[in-house]
């Protein structure tokens, strides 16, 4: 027998979009605990911090705490986290921990790292 085709969703498909719908943006008061791991103000830098600054003004309002490390002026902190790259953006709350290294520039990416509902679902969701 063969496959068939149409637009009947499996139950797994189905299940992840729940999880998504039941995941959304952070709950009322839910506090999101955020670290930034950056080397000076370099370009790179600025642009991780003033991306990441601006999706916690959009998304998660005044339920966040964001603390910027320069692993320069302070090498010990880095090393407790064992960051070995840098931007390192780390979401120490809600849980699960993640770490997303690298390139901060892409908002979607972000996004997703911090467990947030992606704009386009969102307000697809607040139409249903």
């Amino acid at each position: 027998m063969g496959q068939r085709s149409g637009t009947r969703k499996s139950s797994a498909t189905m299940r992840m979009e729940e999880a998504v719908k039941k995941a959304g943006d952070p709950a009322p008061g839910q506090k999101y605990v955020l670290k930034l791991y950056i080397t000076g103000m370099t370009r790179r830098s600025q642009l991780a911090l003033r991306n990441l600054e601006k999706i916690c003004r959009e998304r998660l309002a005044d339920n966040y705490e964001l603390e910027v490390i320069d692993i320069y002026q302070q090498p010990s902190l880095a090393k407790g986290d064992q960051i070995i790259a840098v931007p390192t953006l780390v979401k120490k709350l809600p849980l699960p921990l993640r770490r997303m290294i690298g390139d901060l520039s892409q908002e979607d990416r972000i996004v997703l790292g911090l467990d947030l509902r992606p704009k386009a679902l969102a307000k697809k969701q607040k139409h249903e």
